[in-house]
């Protein structure tokens, strides 16, 4: 197996060329190896890949990834470059979305092995502190342990002094407003929180509209921070592909983001209408002996 490799340049002219053509930028996440073909073949423009992608194959929400139960960039890294990675072609680039607070590893040198297996973007979100309500007891907690924004920003800066393409994320104004002025990252995601839907979605009752309205708020600010950065959506309300026109309809962004929208929720309808398919089948049509 020889995984296709790409650069920072050639992902950003495949990006920006969508961008003049007016055509949405979509990113979508993997914890599979098939999942990530099935996407790429679809025509995504990045497939991404974080611990709580690889923990949604498994049947767990997304948000098990927060718990001290395993080491996130390390099972993002291996399970990228194992499973994702010799599954590809090519034609859609790879992010990794890391952990920039993990106090046992040296971010230069993740990123050094992020380039050699063939990764040439990255993301904050593997996981963010962002996941983590302001104001929250634990949220100061984790702060005062040196558990930071700052430490994803530093990271993102980083990224991009190493010729990444880098793909910021933030889940309100003020830290996305932040993370931009600072970060300068290429792509920026408005995280507008956990899709709702199937199994294990999280519903806070937020209506599409009201999420578009929260993403488009925080687009204005952010355009005025950088001009240029490419504005994608993801998460909320934004479940299926008729929200996701809502979005594109309804925001200046320049595309979105699935997670459990491509992965977890039309797996789960799939193999559960196909099972109970086959489950259903019965010995009525055979002819007595």
């Amino acid at each position: 197996m020889i995984v296709a490799r790409t650069d920072r340049a050639r992902i950003m002219a495949k990006l920006r060329a969508k961008q003049r053509a007016k055509r949405p930028l979509m990113i979508a996440s993997a914890g599979s190896g098939l999942v990530a073909a099935l996407l790429e073949q679809a025509g995504v423009d990045c497939v991404n890949t974080f611990s709580g992608a690889r923990l949604r194959a498994n049947g767990w929400g997304t948000m098990t990834m927060l718990w001290p139960i395993l080491d996130a960039n390390a099972q993002t890294l291996r399970y990228t470059r194992e499973d994702i990675l010799p599954a590809m072609k090519g034609d859609a680039f790879v992010c990794a979305c890391l952990n920039p607070n993990d106090p046992l590893k040296d971010m230069r040198m993740v990123l050094e092995e992020c380039r050699a297996m063939g990764v040439e973007s990255v993301s904050n979100i593997g996981p963010s502190i962002s996941y983590v309500d302001k104001g929250s007891n634990i949220r100061k907690v984790l702060e005062s342990a040196g558990v930071t924004l700052q430490q994803e920003i530093d990271f993102l800066r980083l990224a991009r002094e190493m010729d990444f393409v880098t793909i910021g994320l933030a889940f309100d104004e003020e830290d996305s407003c932040r993370l931009v002025a600072e970060a300068k990252p290429d792509v920026f995601c408005f995280h507008a929180g956990t899709t709702k839907g199937g199994r294990r979605g999280f519903d806070s009752g937020e209506t599409i509209a009201e999420t578009a309205a929260r993403t488009e708020s925080a687009n204005r600010k952010l355009r005025k921070l950088k001009k240029d950065v490419l504005l994608v959506a993801h998460g909320a309300a934004m479940e299926t592909p008729e929200d996701a026109q809502y979005i594109l309809d309804h925001t200046s962004c320049d595309g979105f983001w699935t997670g459990s929208s491509t992965e977890r929720l039309p797996i789960e309808r799939a193999v559960t209408a196909t099972a109970k398919e086959f489950r259903n089948l019965s010995f009525k049509g055979r002819k007595a002996r």
